[in-house]
C-alpha cells in the first residue's frame, strides 16, 4: 500500500536534504523538553514544502504563509501533506456588490 503520491516518493527517494533535517530536530527537542501531559513548543519555520512524516505527528508547527506564522498541530490524517496546505497564503475573495460601471448596464443610471 502506498502512503503518499509519487512526488513524495521521489523527495524521500532523494534523501532529506539540511534544512528538512533540521526542522526535524528541532521538533524533536521540542518534543523531549515539553512535560507528558503538555503540548510541545512551537517550532517556526518557512519550510512550506517540507511534506509531514509520521515523526511529527504530535507537534506544533509555526508555518510562515508570507506574513505571519500560522500555528498548526499536527495530527495523522496531515501525513503526506505539504505544511503549506496548512497555513493558506492569500485571503480568500469575498465579493461584494458591483460598481458603477461594472456592468454595462450600470453605465446608463444616474450617480445620484
Amino acid at each position: 500500500m502506498e502512503l503518499v503520491h509519487c512526488r513524495a516518493r521521489r523527495r524521500f527517494q532523494r534523501g532529506l536534504k539540511r534544512k528538512p533535517m533540521g526542522l526535524i530536530k528541532k521538533l524533536r527537542k521540542a518534543k523531549k523538553e515539553a512535560a507528558s501531559d503538555e503540548k510541545p513548543a512551537t517550532v517556526k519555520t518557512h519550510l512550506r514544502n517540507m511534506i509531514i512524516v509520521p515523526e511529527m505527528i504530535g507537534s506544533v508547527v509555526g508555518i510562515y504563509n508570507g506574513k505571519v506564522f500560522n500555528q498548526v498541530e499536527i495530527r495523522p490524517e496531515m501525513v503526506g501533506h505539504y505544511l503549506a496546505e496548512f497555513s493558506i497564503s492569500y485571503k480568500p475573495v469575498r465579493h461584494g456588490r458591483p460598481g458603477i460601471g461594472a456592468t454595462h448596464s450600470s453605465r446608463f443610471v444616474p450617480l445620484k
